[in-house]
């Protein structure tokens, strides 16, 4: 623990180290810290949104309730898998896909995720700027502008900043938490809204998808965020300390966005911030929980749009075949990023609720077949023993392109359209399944099968050993891939 405790009190405020290996020596960080990160980033309003929707899209309170925390379990289960590949490989999580893409043809899920990013910056940035304009009696737009730029500052420092922001937001989120629920509480009938019992498969599936999707859509950058623990920090142990603090903190506050959207009816589209925390008082109370609102919104708004300038750097190293990025072109990134959601949010901000709970939805057939490729491969194939130098050698181990990969998530994808129900597109499948989507099951279970099925058949050598880059100092075993020199662990 104090070795930890020196090696974080050494490293610079400002992070040096993009998409490139976490060499040992500068390993750092405890699993408290990704437990209060998730919680923190997982306690807000946008998951508040997300649970409403349930109940606002047709569902009652028991059923929702119970679809969602059914749907946090799934979704969490594939998220915190994940996260569990950070310590081993010290590397971000989509720079992995190049073992089931290539080198270039991991571009491919890296550009939807790009989209993803924007999408969920939009929408936190859209209802932080709502909480600030609040705070500081200023135009929603004002707040905005106001939000995205605290946004690109924090995201600048990097990651130890971002593990801060964490601890300090899963504090003030679970007062708040603990503060909306005692007024909600106490001030509601919530058994009368418990009874009102009307079970329908469509409404249930559909709260299930919406916290699922909610847990999936972290699966691209949660190892960005425990990359830099120890290698010798149990893949288990990370496992329950980010799903627990993920599932805890959204189901917590989707539970509240079930009531609050009971409660509200009508009123709540169009005014989701201002309903909620009028619920916790006025003056100087309101004040407080609009700040704990827009700084909640803080930590997973940072995460995106970290997560977007790793992706970024992910994609031009895949054809530089470098993945040192300078500061000034990461700045460039974050800039452009960020700049994008905010345009995106003071466009959408009067129809917020329709056409995000559309993207949340629709966005799951990009990201389950990409999940479900790269934990098979990850868990049942390659076994971890990655070989983390050729990942940037388009001529080395992994290719330029992994037809086989590239092939069965176009497959992943295609395969859910007929399943797939959202307001802007219904597959031809969804009536006769009364209205039901179960196009992410399909997108999970499909394509993980038949992955398993083609990489034991055709996949590609496997190293013995994980391979990692020599690091100073480190007494290793030398050994060669591709055209660089590395360490066999």
């Amino acid at each position: 623990m104090a070795l930890a405790n020196d090696r974080a009190s050494n490293k610079p405020l400002i992070e040096r180290r993009s998409i490139d290996y976490i060499p040992e020596a500068e390993r750092h960080g405890r699993l408290l810290s990704q437990f209060t990160l998730w919680l923190g980033a997982n306690l807000q309003i946008t998951a508040i949104v997300t649970g409403a929707l349930a109940v606002v899209l047709g569902g009652d309170v028991f059923w929702s309730l119970i679809g969602l925390l059914v749907g946090q379990l799934l979704g969490g289960g594939v998220m915190a898998l994940h996260a569990a590949q950070g310590p081993q490989l010290g590397l971000p999580q989509m720079i992995s896909s190049r073992v089931q893409f290539g080198v270039y043809g991991a571009v491919i899920p890296l550009v939807l995720v790009c989209l993803m990013y924007v999408g969920f910056s939009a929408s936190g940035s859209l209802l932080a700027g709502q909480a600030v304009a609040q705070l500081l009696h200023v135009e929603d737009w004002a707040g905005i502008l106001l939000f995205a730029g605290s946004i690109m500052v924090f995201t600048i420092f990097g990651y130890r900043v971002i593990h801060g922001i964490g601890r300090i937001a899963s504090v003030l989120g679970v007062v708040a938490f603990i503060y909306l629920f005692y007024k909600l509480l106490a001030g509601n009938d919530i058994a009368a809204l418990l009874g009102n019992k009307h079970f329908s498969l469509a409404s249930f599936l559909l709260a299930v998808s919406l916290s699922a999707s909610w847990q999936i859509a972290f699966g691209p950058y949660v190892a960005d965020y425990s990359r830099y623990l120890p290698r010798s920090t149990s893949a288990a142990k990370t496992f329950w300390a980010v799903g627990l603090g993920s599932v805890i903190g959204a189901q917590a506050a989707m539970v509240f966005g079930v009531f609050a959207a009971a409660l509200a009816g009508s009123q709540f589209a169009h005014h989701e911030v201002s309903f909620i925390v009028s619920l916790g008082g006025t003056g100087i109370v309101a004040g407080l929980l609009y700040f704990a609102v827009a700084f909640g919104k803080v930590t997973v708004t940072t995460l995106n749009a970290y997560g977007s300038f790793m992706s970024i750097a992910t994609i031009i190293s895949g054809f530089r075949g470098s993945r040192h990025i300078g500061s000034g072109v990461r700045l460039f990134y974050i800039f452009i990023m960020v700049s994008l959601a905010a345009t995106l949010a003071l466009l959408g901000k009067d129809s917020f609720l329709k056409d995000f709970s559309a993207f949340i939805l629709f966005l799951l057939a990009f990201f389950t077949p990409w999940s479900a490729i790269n934990l098979v491969d990850f868990y049942c194939i390659t076994k971890e023993r990655y070989d983390i130098p050729a990942l940037s050698n388009p001529d080395g181990r992994y290719g330029r392109w992994n037809v086989m990969g590239i092939s069965i998530y176009v497959f992943g994808v295609l395969i859910q359209m007929p399943f797939i129900s959202t307001h802007f597109y219904t597959g031809p499948l969804v009536a006769s399944l009364g209205d039901t989507d179960i196009s992410w099951i399909i997108g999970l279970v499909v394509p993980a099968a038949l992955y398993y099925a083609c990489a034991k058949k055709w996949h590609g050598a496997v190293p013995e050993h994980l391979i990692l880059p020599i690091e100073q100092g480190a007494p290793t075993e030398q050994k060669t891939s591709g055209t660089t020199r590395a360490a066999a662990v």
